[in-house]
């Protein structure tokens, strides 16, 4: 294999394949250096694995509210069956056709442990112990993404807790499980391991949910307590102990859970560490600081894209960064021009107030743009305005005693909706359009004129609107 590459790609990830995957679309030459799994996080321990584990409860949820369905629901979850179809989805922890399809777009692979060694230079530390060094005439972009944080409570690393990979790679359901953290990997593991059987307690320091809007948190909260799940809000954990039945967990309130197993669901931290970014007089461990073209403030070579720059964890935005980045480090790479103005093809604009989001719970949520109280900081005139889901006949057919909330955060100088969320049974399907709104800056007075086909939930966008007001005639 060659040692001199236009772009090295550290990290094989759903975000370094598109950086990858652009540039060499762009006409450069190639590779991506891995020292996991082609596929990365997503494909194996994060949105495939956990979706697959979440969606069979979610359907036999649907099924049980819709009268002649639910008379042909007779059991519970076939657990072998759903963590068999998991395992499908991420190939058994197989990267075979992922390797297959870097070859077959032009893109070399290296396994090994890359780090930074010189400028534009990547050594790469194989499984073997061999080094082999790759040099870049142009560009390295570093896409190795992050990994769960094991949060500094006495006895917890002790304790062998799960993170995420733990849970979403589960071979058994334990009989108790209980999550620190209130996040989006608490609160969807909630879900999932409630649907599987086991007996589940999460513990939040404060709501759950808590970057959305309240409306989510509440709803959630509510359901997962009415499924059985112990939901202790605004609660520190204060120590963890194991033993030979399971788990001991502590708390600041003076309660005490065991389960048999511990979840520690509290954030993530950059994967950067022995990356060799001294090189660069950056910092081993740290997030990388990037400008809107992805590439790393005050280094001309070297770019971040993905969860490694903090600006969004998600994969949906990673996978939109590395088109921006393999764009323009193709048209920097050939002296083109580079079109870096807000909403050009070379930036990821949409980081900052556009970003869509879904939350797989029991009821699901949905949101894209800024909450109301974000809005409000940031100086916006906002109007707030919710309307009840249920009531849209689309939702009653649905499924019987469909509940959920739609919130609409209107900028009231510019007439543009800056924000949405929905919180119900399968909103995901909502948010597509509550997106192009956002990011299109679609006038009110104009998304009046985009009709919601009836029946279906979409129509909530009528009510939206004609609880905020119709428009008024120009004089």
């Amino acid at each position: 294999m060659d040692t001199e590459y236009d772009l090295i790609v550290i990290g094989a990830g759903s975000t370094g394949e598109n950086v990858a995957d652009r540039a060499v679309q762009g006409g450069l030459k190639v590779v991506i250096v891995e020292d996991e799994l082609v596929g990365g996080e997503c494909s194996y321990w994060a949105c495939m694995p956990s979706k697959a584990l979440l969606r069979s409860g979610e359907a036999l949820r649907a099924a049980e509210a819709v009268p002649g369905a639910a008379e042909a629901v007779t059991g519970d979850l076939d657990v072998a069956a759903v963590l068999k179809r998991r395992d499908a989805f991420t190939s058994s922890w197989d990267d075979t056709s992922q390797v297959g399809w870097l070859e077959g777009a032009g893109i070399d692979l290296v396994r090994g442990r890359g780090r930074i060694t010189a400028v534009r230079e990547v050594t790469v530390l194989d499984t073997d112990g061999q080094e082999r060094v790759l040099r870049a005439r142009h560009a390295v972009a570093v896409c190795t993404g992050s990994e769960a944080t094991i949060p500094d409570i006495p006895g917890l690393r002790d304790a062998a807790p799960w993170t995420s990979r733990d849970a979403t790679s589960v071979k058994e359901i334990p009989d108790s499980l209980v999550i620190i953290g209130g996040g989006v990997v608490g609160v969807e593991m909630a879900t999932a391991f409630t649907d599987l059987g086991a007996r589940v307690t999460i513990i939040s320091r404060g709501r759950l949910l808590e970057t959305m809007e309240t409306i989510v948190g509440d709803a959630v909260v509510d359901r997962l307590r009415d499924r059985g799940v112990q939901v202790m809000l605004d609660t520190r954990t204060t120590s963890v102990t194991r033993g030979p039945a399971g788990v001991t967990v502590e708390t600041d309130t003076g309660e005490t859970v065991q389960a048999t197993e511990v979840l520690a669901a509290t954030g993530r931290r950059a994967r950067t560490d022995d990356l060799g970014l001294a090189v660069v007089g950056l910092t081993d461990g740290d997030w990388l600081e990037v400008d809107d073209t992805m590439r790393v403030k005050g280094i001309d070579w070297l770019y971040g894209v993905g969860d490694v720059n903090h600006r969004v964890l998600l994969t949906h935005q990673g996978k939109y960064q590395a088109r921006a980045a393999g764009d323009v480090i193709a048209s920097r790479a050939h002296g083109t021009p580079v079109d870096d103005a807000p909403w050009g093809i070379h930036v990821a604009t949409a980081d900052h107030d556009c970003v869509p989001q879904v939350v797989f719970s029991d009821p699901e949520a949905a949101s894209v743009g800024q909450t109301s109280d974000v809005a409000q900081q940031a100086g916006i005139r906002v109007r707030v305005v919710d309307t009840p889901l249920g009531g849209v006949a689309g939702a009653a057919l649905l499924m019987d005693g469909y509940e959920g909330t739609a919130r609409m955060v209107v900028d009231e100088d510019r007439g543009v909706v800056v924000g949405m969320t929905f919180v119900g049974p399968s909103v995901s399907d909502l948010l597509h359009a509550a997106t192009v709104a956002v990011v299109g800056e679609v006038h009110l007075d104009r998304l009046w004129h985009a009709v919601p086909s009836y029946p279906t939930v979409n129509e909530v966008w009528l009510r939206l609107l004609e609880a905020y007001g119709r428009p008024q005639p120009t004089p």
